[in-house]
């Protein structure tokens, strides 16, 4: 603890934040360590990390010096170039918990298909958002969202998994904010949200959505306030730590890309709109517009270099897109859940498929 509290000194003493300063070292570690093993150059980190771990004991022997700071940064790098380059990938077999989950997806499957829904995309488009399986959607809805820059919504992200959390969120109002209820209400979420993360197969923007989960619940409980760089950094940090190869995911990048992008660029955007009072919807119309160029302009040269395209679309898809798709989900997860219990009224399922063939509409109007 002692030498713990001493390196968090140190950063502090360098004008650094500890987390962010300790999260991107060892991520630009990571990503050295991908282009040292894609050269073949697999001995260079393991020839590094002890010639490192030297003035590395010796600063702690000193009591953070003012070499000590960048020493720890240096070590974190170097160990991010190790863990990356000596990476070897393997596969592991299935856990109970893991197979018990893809059974729920499939089920979820099953019962999406059995409701009586009168459009034929309706099933599969609610399957693809539900469960990230696109297989049952039609070439022409497939390229409808291509076209009008959509693609990103039925690709399972931190979008779906936010819909759920405030759905969550809302369902747990009732049982109050007394202290119990907060950690009745935190586990409850948090065990909803990693049951989600199985049940879809655990991609790297969803596992990205969970850890922002799971560390605001932490901070909520433990009193902390949420510092959204922090929270970034921090996911950043200990999904790479857990698996070092998810740097390559091109969904890995353009997830932490985006969230860069709402982090840093949006609170600049979200201020050019003057504040008022009272519900303002032309404001909330900005907010949305500001949200979806500060994700845009993040991820929007790497989708460039990837796919050679650039969605001209995007501002107007989003606009109209987002909360179309958020009120789908909220009366789609209560249109299967009545209707798995054996009631549904009728107009749920109207109400649903009607959501279904506007959203699919407008991506065939904005596409053409």
């Amino acid at each position: 603890m002692h030498n713990v509290w001493d390196e968090g000194i140190c950063l502090k003493m360098a004008g650094a934040k500890t987390i962010e300063a300790l999260s991107l070292t060892f991520t630009a570690g990571v990503a050295a360590g991908v282009f040292l093993g894609a050269a073949g150059l697999w001995a260079l980190p393991a020839i590094l990390l002890p010639i490192v771990s030297v003035p590395v004991f010796c600063a702690h022997r000193l009591r953070c010096s003012k070499a000590g700071p960048g020493i720890i940064l240096l070590t974190f790098l170097t160990l991010g170039i190790f863990v990356s380059a000596q990476a070897v990938p393997f596969e592991t077999e299935e856990s109970f918990l893991q197979s018990l989950a893809l059974k729920w997806a499939d089920n979820l499957k099953a019962l999406i298909s059995r409701i009586p829904f009168r459009a034929d995309d309706t099933s599969p488009l609610l399957t693809a958002l539900l469960t990230g399986d696109k297989s049952g959607l039609s070439r022409e809805t497939t390229q409808a969202f291509r076209g009008s820059g959509a693609s990103h919504i039925l690709a399972l992200s931190g979008l779906h998994m936010g819909i759920l959390y405030l759905i969550l969120d809302r369902i747990a109002l009732p049982l109050g904010r007394s202290r119990t209820a907060i950690w009745i209400r935190a586990v409850m979420i948090v065990s909803a949200a990693g049951w989600f993360t199985l049940m879809t197969g655990a991609g790297p923007s969803i596992v990205r959505a969970f850890l922002f989960i799971l560390i605001g619940e932490i901070c909520t409980l433990s009193g902390r306030r949420r510092k959204p760089s922090r929270v970034l950094c921090l996911a950043l940090l200990v999904q790479l730590v857990l698996d070092p190869g998810v740097i390559r995911s091109l969904g890995f990048q353009l997830s932490y890309l985006a969230m860069a992008g709402i982090v840093l660029l949006y609170p600049v955007l979200d201020k050019w709109y003057p504040e008022g009072r009272g519900f303002n919807p032309l404001r909330k119309i900005w907010q949305m517009a500001a949200l979806s160029i500060s994700c845009q302009l993040f991820t929007g040269p790497l989708a460039w270099i990837k796919f050679g395209t650039f969605p001209r679309h995007f501002l107007l898809t989003n606009l109209l897109a987002i909360p179309i798709v958020t009120v789908l989900m909220w009366v789609a997860v209560f249109t299967i859940a009545l209707f798995g219990l054996g009631w549904c009224p009728e107009f749920l399922i109207t109400i649903t498929d009607g959501l279904c063939r506007l959203l699919v509409w407008v991506q065939k109007v904005i596409s053409s």
